[in-house]
C-alpha cells in the first residue's frame, strides 16, 4: 500500500476521533475537548488532501467518508450502547463493502 492509501485511512480515523469528540465537546462548551477536536479535524483534512495528490477524488471522499461513518457508527455501538439491531449491522456492512469495492475497484495503481 502506498503512502497515499496510507494518508486516506489515517484521514478516516482521524474523521472517527473527531466526530467523538463533536459528541463530548457538548456543543464546543468543553474548551479541552473542543480544542482537541478541532486540531483532529484539521489532521484529517490535512491527510485527507495529501491523498488526494494521487487518488482520484470521488474514491479519496468516498472512502474517507465511508471509514467515518461505518467506524463511528461501529463505536458509538460498542462504547455508547446505541442500537444494535440486524438492520443496523447490515447497513454498516453496505458501507464497508462500498468502501473496499472502491479501493479494490479504483483501477488506480497508486
Amino acid at each position: 500500500m502506498n503512502a497515499a492509501w496510507v494518508y486516506l485511512v489515517l484521514a478516516g480515523i482521524c474523521e472517527i476521533g473527531w466526530a467523538f469528540g463533536l459528541k463530548y465537546s457538548e456543543g464546543f462548551t468543553k474548551l479541552g475537548v473542543s480544542a482537541v477536536t478541532v486540531v483532529v479535524m484539521i489532521l484529517s483534512f490535512v491527510l485527507l488532501s495529501q491523498a488526494m495528490k494521487t487518488l482520484p477524488l470521488g474514491t479519496a471522499y468516498a472512502i474517507w467518508t465511508g471509514i467515518g461513518a461505518a467506524g463511528t457508527a461501529i463505536l458509538g455501538i460498542v462504547f455508547l450502547n446505541e442500537p444494535r439491531d440486524l438492520i443496523r449491522i447490515f447497513c454498516i456492512l453496505l458501507i464497508v463493502a462500498g468502501v473496499v469495492g472502491l479501493k479494490v475497484f479504483s483501477g488506480s495503481e497508486s
